[in-house]
């Protein structure tokens, strides 16, 4: 046997020997919270398994399970004839599996939303999209991450309450297309964080809710959980076609409401407030 037929058989064995490691550490995607969030939330209709309509991107292993990127990307453009009204952003080992519940308007252009969220295990993470013919797709990945929703703040607690409420809505536009990034100064407590001086758990205090509007109209609103990390960010696309505010509102679970606006021109960034 020449030196380069051993190489390749010794490569051939190598890789029959490392797949079923990997297939033990990718668990069933059939998973009971799943099964359970398919009853619930969505009444047992169908859900087709595609990477087509949209597409969820996660790391394979997480640096930080407490801000962990993740984000959903659409397949198919914004336009009234079809386009995705509403995104679910599902992980299945955290405490509520349903982290994210996005309703978007046409205007959207496309429908990527980007954000920073905690995972608490070893889970399947899910982005499931509703078309405006009322069709249900999803697209699933398993990510390695744990801790990050039990994890203590990256801050101190009194100084974030400091800045509570701080907003940042920066505006990237090219070609008559805008990506928007919402940044919001909030620690988003889940009352599973330990105070490491008191050794109490901190009670529960997080962003609830997000609305986005532009030049008057709706283009997105966000119900969300304790799943997203402190400090959290929202990235999304719109369209400017004309001149008008862009107005982030966010709500948190003490009803205190924050806004933020920034004018945009027809395809550009003006200025911000």
């Amino acid at each position: 046997m020449s030196l380069n037929s051993l190489r390749a058989l010794l490569c051939a064995c190598a890789a029959l020997w490392l797949l079923p490691a990997a297939a033990a550490d990718e668990p069933s995607s059939d998973t009971e919270v799943w099964q359970g969030v398919r009853a619930t939330v969505f009444a047992g209709r169908e859900i087709v398994e595609s990477n087509d309509v949209i597409e969820i991107e996660a790391p394979f292993r997480a640096e930080d399970a407490a801000v962990v990127p993740v984000a959903m990307r659409a397949r198919i453009d914004q336009t009234p004839e079809r386009h995705i009204r509403k995104l679910w952003l599902i992980i299945d080992g955290n405490p509520t599996p349903v982290a994210a519940a996005i309703t978007l308007s046409p205007e959207a252009g496309r429908a990527d939303i980007e954000t920073r969220v905690r995972v608490e295990q070893y889970t399947w993470m899910r982005a499931v999209a509703e078309t405006s013919d009322g069709k249900l797709y999803a697209s699933s990945k398993f990510v390695r991450a744990s801790g990050g929703c039990s994890a203590p703040a990256g801050k101190d607690f009194e100084e974030a309450m400091a800045r509570l409420g701080r907003m940042k809505l920066k505006v990237e536009s090219d070609a008559g297309s805008a990506a928007a990034t919402l940044m919001v100064s909030h620690p988003n407590m889940n009352g599973m964080q330990m105070d490491q001086v008191t050794r109490h758990f901190t009670p529960a205090h997080f962003v609830r809710r997000i609305e986005v509007s532009y030049a008057g109209r709706t283009l997105l609103t966000a119900d969300v959980d304790f799943a997203l990390s402190e400090n959290p960010q929202l990235r999304f696309q719109f369209k400017p076609q004309e001149g008008g505010e862009l107005q982030a509102k966010v709500i948190d679970s003490k009803d205190l409401t924050f806004t933020q606006t920034v004018a945009v021109k027809g395809g550009a960034l003006a200025s911000s407030k």
